[in-house]
């Protein structure tokens, strides 16, 4: 059917008149462009107002809680306080903090859904009328909400103008609407970072761990099954197949960055997660703290520094921890105190940042501490000798020695010192010390104790075993298997949230609830030793036990607080290393690794 077409009329545009519509685009374009500019700086506007606790005249922010009996100013009145960088809310003991992004205060989406009970995990954020601007204005300034009802006593009177409202107003409209790079509406994708120089052993288990962790995460998503975390995923379909990328760093850690930078720009990731490394691991934190991407629970001996670092969880602050709990050890003998440390290192800088550490944690005690280099490389027993030469009875020996140095080491006869320290972190564990050291031989131990770790490691056992994979390093691969579980966990209760900042904080928020509940989920089903192997082997990581698994007789409740090589995992707002303690142990005799404390569970 032909279609009815005008008659075209062309003409011709006056030269004057084409000049004045072109100055009319211009204008128009200048205008857009500082209407553009314009809402730019009111979401920078209503950040600072958010996150900094600042107005745009750059006077501090100013509000009144508990029936106006407690002014709060600055970074303490700051929104992001309470309800986080996310603005998904947060649980402060029996008060839930409601999310207040822009997808659950205007219902943008009707998927709106967060976790909020501090208790179960299941309890969901409850719908409401949308707001307005001026409902939301009115909500902010009384404490009123857009249903007429009082908000919790704890939520700030704000006295703001109307120029800093509408400034928060626009940055809460657009603060978690959008999924974060790396996700979809199915699917989420992850790296995972592998540093040069990692023992083929240990690499080699390290990848086939989280592959086969992934592969089982899919199976379990496949369609029609339901292994999941959450009644609440289940009931909203948010769960999401995992896909991985395996970056593995090649060359100096001076170009890492640029490696990380390309991999990362050929395809974004919503996280890093584990990751294992020698030596620094400093270049891969910067990177996740420049592109935002979280960095999940690495295996690294010594991490950075995080105290300005919002992206990076880390298990424990590895040879600095340690350092930190032998300064600790050493000033509580008092007068028994050995009059000199004298540290043997390696020259790198896991080596250097350890002997740091301890030189640091020993200032003002009155103990001189003298350092003693390896080479960069591993270390003979001529190299370990003459380190060792000079050492006095009124010495301490702190050696900072990995597996390769022990072997060494047995050549070596031990000094006659009033101490001889080992990291348990750089040995790998309390296995190949030579049999004369022993018992002279002290371990500074951040790990639990071995026969109650051996009980929270059980199900890792069980299922490194059903998959035909060997225990090569112990405290790696409890570390490799916390981090994926840890997150299958996570993400359930992310539900469609599915924002990097959401995903530290729930971490933040969930890991010792968490850890107290797996460990008793799985210290319900020990007593069928029997059955529970397999069982172990053939669970999805991650994914809850099942009921018929539960047995009538839970006496065994309350031996772990754990299911990790450490005895207790937590973190708070901005904490960023899980366990922050350790022991002092020896070997209860020269021909066994058994180990016995000689310290309480300590924190520096």
């Amino acid at each position: 059917m032909n279609r009815l077409r005008r008659p075209c009329r062309s003409f011709v545009i006056p030269a004057q008149a084409g000049i004045q519509r072109l100055r009319f685009a211009v204008a128009g374009l200048m205008a857009m462009t500082a209407l553009s500019a314009l809402a730019v700086d009111e979401v920078e506007i209503g950040r600072r107002i958010y996150v900094d606790g600042m107005l745009s005249s750059g006077a501090p922010l100013a509000g009144e809680r508990f029936d106006a009996k407690e002014p709060v100013t600055g970074a303490k009145a700051a929104c992001v306080t309470c309800h986080r960088p996310s603005g998904m809310g947060s649980v402060e003991g029996d008060l839930l903090v409601s999310p207040i992004n822009g997808t659950y205060l205007y219902n943008l989406s009707q998927k709106g859904r967060a976790v909020m009970d501090p208790h179960v995990g299941k309890l969901l954020s409850q719908a409401h009328e949308a707001y307005t601007d001026e409902t939301l204005a009115q909500t902010i300034r009384t404490g009123i909400n857009n249903a007429g009802r009082e908000m919790n006593v704890a939520m700030p009177h704000y006295a703001l103008n109307d120029k800093d409202m509408a400034a928060l107003t626009t940055y809460l409209k657009q603060l978690s609407v959008q999924w974060s790079p790396g996700a979809t509406a199915d699917r989420v994708r992850f790296a995972t970072v592998i540093t040069p120089g990692v023992a083929p052993a240990r690499r080699k288990v390290f990848v086939d761990m989280i592959n086969t962790a992934v592969t089982q995460k899919n199976g379990a998503t496949a369609q029609g099954k339901h292994h999941m975390t959450s009644a609440a995923e289940m009931l909203l379909r948010t769960e999401r197949k995992w896909d991985l990328d395996i970056w593995e760093l090649q060359g100096a850690p001076a170009t890492w960055a640029a490696q990380l930078d390309t991999l990362y720009r050929k395809q974004p990731v919503f996280a890093i997660i584990s990751g294992i490394g020698e030596g620094t691991w400093q270049p891969v934190h910067d990177f996740c703290q420049r592109q935002q991407v979280p960095c999940w629970f690495p295996s690294v001996d010594l991490p950075p520094s995080t105290s300005q670092d919002f992206y990076a969880l880390y298990f424990s602050r590895g040879v600095a921890l340690e350092a930190d709990l032998l300064a600790h050890s050493l000033r509580l003998q008092n007068a028994h105190a050995p009059q000199r440390v004298v540290q043997v290192f390696h020259d790198d800088v896991v080596g250097r940042g350890a002997a740091e550490a301890l030189k640091r944690a020993l200032q003002g005690s009155g103990i001189a501490v003298e350092q003693r280099l390896l080479s960069e490389a591993g270390a003979s027993a001529d190299d370990l000798r003459a380190a060792l030469q000079g050492v006095a009875a009124t010495d301490a020996v702190m050696l900072w020695l990995r597996p390769t140095d022990l072997a060494a080491l047995a050549e070596v006869p031990p000094p006659a010192a009033a101490g001889l320290y080992f990291s348990t972190e750089l040995a790998s564990g309390e296995h190949g010390f030579p049999a004369a050291w022993k018992p002279a031989a002290r371990l500074v131990y951040p790990y639990e104790l071995p026969a109650k770790r051996t009980y929270n490691l059980d199900y890792m056992k069980a299922w490194l075993k059903s998959r035909g994979m060997p225990l090569v390093d112990e405290a790696m691969q409890s570390e490799v298997y916390f981090a994926l579980t840890f997150l299958t966990d996570s993400f359930a209760e992310m539900l469609d949230n599915i924002y990097r900042d959401y995903l530290v904080e729930r971490a933040e928020n969930m890991i010792s609830r968490r850890e107290a509940s797996r460990a008793e989920e799985e210290a319900n089903v020990r007593p069928h030793l029997g059955a529970r192997a397999p069982y172990a082997g053939n669970r999805p990581v991650g994914t809850p036990l099942p009921m018929a698994a539960q047995p009538t007789n839970v006496a065994v409740i309350g031996h772990s607080q754990s299911t990790t090589i450490y005895p207790r995992l937590a973190l708070g707002p901005g904490q960023r290393f899980a366990s922050k303690g350790g022991y002092i142990v020896r070997f209860a005799d020269p021909g066994s690794d058994k180990l016995v404390a000689e310290t309480d569970w300590m924190v520096p």
